[in-house]
């Protein structure tokens, strides 16, 4: 019986001890995760979350290549494989879009690495060395490397072997070549590891042009060889028959986007999105038009592609004319009569307004315009519109940029709408003079309590039409000034 308690007694202080061991460590584990906690979240204030900064500032800023694929104007409208990847993105977090461009890689990831823009949107092929620099997010589409080479003089009358004879096959004929590429692109890194492969030297050119403008250079002569995803070979090939991209110097790889580093909840959202993206019947519809279909390359071609014709309408000489007699940039004036008649002179809408710059007759006839279906009448008698809203606006003391932005109120709204407008701001001890306050009495305006307010002149509008006329023009401008010279 002795031996039994004592037994219980050795059991039960060997287990109050082990307890004591667990709880000490269990507590010394703990402050050690508290710590390392503390310390995260110490790093995480010193830098801000990137998601949270767009949300805060209702804007993703992205950038990208400018080429006949990803990001050009089309007959006045933006358009592009990653501009419209980018637009659903923004749709998705319900922030707007701002697209800026820059064609060299370096300047691209200088952008992501200072803060100065949140997704670096392209055709990025994902690999050890970048991913030091930035963090990817899941890929975004496949493809691999090929080698673009032109087909020699008569081609068309060669034999199948014989043609196949004249042009590289094998990757070990590239020693010895030279070959043009995209500084400081996965082509220039893939090239020189395929030189210690074959153990011969391929001349590497890396050149300030991006790969598209290579590839064009290959079919003019200019050059002989440059390389690049195999998607957009196959595009190019569509434009140019004297092109072969039969010869791939790579595996298949994987394309997707960047993010700055540690900009971890951003890539979430992100990868979230493409996840669910990837497999909707919107993505599958833009990777056809841009890569699938037939009627796409032709747009290249355009003269109203921004890309390739330097134009966005038969009415680019006029504008730029009219538009220099008020000193306004041609390109804002052109995104005003996109929006008003995507350049149509012969649009008339429900209310009567015609032409161009969709003019009320009354309005065209006060402003010197006898036909207002001649584009140059139109386009004449508008811009005397504007010069006048802005005369009207200048005694105000509005200076730029808000100037601007109330005078395309005014020309959509009307004058009267805009002052009544100011009015309700002051009353209500917002800043008159600042279009980003004033808008808001205007959406108001087609409430009762407001336009029945005694100091409103002249009644109802429907303000929120105008908001959304004033951001849409000043938005198309921005991509205007990306991608059109400014005179």
């Amino acid at each position: 019986m002795v031996s039994k308690i004592q037994n219980r007694r050795k059991l039960l202080i060997t287990g109050v001890l082990a307890f004591g061991v667990i709880v000490i460590t269990l507590f010394a584990f703990q402050k050690s995760c508290s710590r390392i906690i503390s310390d995260n979240d110490t790093a995480v204030t010193k830098k801000p979350q990137v998601l949270h900064r767009i949300m805060e500032r209702q804007k993703l800023v992205a950038i990208t290549d400018y080429n006949s694929i990803n990001y050009f104007i089309y007959r006045g409208k933006p358009m592009g494989y990653q501009y419209d990847l980018l637009q659903n993105y923004a749709d998705y977090l319900g922030v707007e879009l701002e697209v800026r461009v820059d064609n060299r890689m370096e300047k691209k990831f200088d952008c992501i690495n200072h803060g100065d823009c949140d997704i670096l949107g392209i055709d990025l092929t994902v690999t050890k060395e970048r991913s030091r620099l930035v963090d990817f997010t899941i890929p975004h589409s496949l493809s691999r490397q090929v080698l673009v080479q032109r087909k020699p003089e008569g081609f068309t009358r060669m034999g199948r072997r014989q043609l196949e004879d004249s042009l590289i096959r094998n990757q070990l004929e590239l020693g010895g070549k030279v070959v043009h590429v995209q500084a400081g692109s996965a082509f220039a890194s893939r090239l020189r590891n395929l030189s210690d492969e074959i153990g011969e030297d391929i001349h590497i050119v890396e050149s300030e042009h991006e790969a598209e403008h290579l590839v064009r250079l290959v079919a003019r002569g200019e050059i002989d060889y440059t390389v690049c995803d195999e998607h957009v070979a196959m595009v190019n090939r569509t434009y140019y028959n004297n092109i072969d991209i039969s010869t791939p110097v790579s595996f298949v790889q994987q394309l997707a986007w960047a993010v700055q580093k540690g900009a971890d909840s951003l890539l979430l959202s992100i990868n979230q999105w493409l996840e669910v993206f990837k497999a909707s019947p919107t993505y599958h519809a833009i990777y056809h038009k841009y890569f699938l279909s037939r009627r796409s390359p032709h747009k290249q071609h355009a003269q109203y592609h921004s890309f390739s014709g330097g134009r966005i309408s038969p009415y680019d000489d006029l504008i730029r004319e009219y538009s220099a007699e008020i000193g306004w940039d041609w390109r804002l004036v052109a995104s005003l009569i996109f929006q008003e008649s995507r350049f149509d002179p012969e649009a008339v809408s429900w209310a009567g307004a015609v032409g161009l710059m969709q003019l009320m007759p009354a309005t065209g006839e006060q402003f010197g315009a006898r036909d207002l279906m001649n584009p140059r009448e139109n386009i004449r008698a508008g811009i005397n519109f504007i010069r006048y809203l802005e005369q009207e606006f200048e005694k105000m003391g509005k200076e730029e940029p808000d100037r601007t932005r109330f005078v395309l109120a005014a020309y959509n709204a009307g004058l009267g709408h805009i002052l009544d407008a100011r009015r309700l701001a002051e009353k209500y001890n917002a800043d008159k003079n600042k279009w980003n306050e004033v808008d808001t009495f205007l959406v108001y305006k087609s409430r009762p309590e407001y336009y029945n307010d005694p100091v409103v002149e002249f009644g109802y509008v429907r303000g929120e039409e105008t908001y959304n006329f004033v951001r849409e023009v000043m938005e198309r401008y921005e991509h205007y000034k990306n991608l059109l010279p400014e005179s």
